[in-house]
């Protein structure tokens, strides 16, 4: 992955899911909005975050998983 951008937020959920659904999760939320994370820019950030903060919920709780979000959108 050479998109600096999606490095950053696989960066900032690594601690939170692990290395290998950190990975996952920015390539599946790149898809989700039709692009794949080599070319996403900062102005996807707020709807990747909100994918993310519905997605994660399952997996680490609402708090956590907006917290991430939060994250996320700092980005920009």
């Amino acid at each position: 992955m050479s998109n600096l951008l999606a490095q950053r937020i696989e960066e900032v959920l690594r601690p939170i899911v692990g290395t290998v659904l950190a990975s996952v999760s920015v390539d599946l939320e790149s898809k989700r909005i039709g692009k794949d994370p080599e070319s996403i820019t900062r102005f996807d950030l707020p709807d990747i975050a909100q994918n993310l903060s519905q997605q994660l919920k399952l997996v680490v709780g609402p708090d956590l998983a907006e917290a991430a979000a939060d994250k996320v959108r700092e980005l920009a």
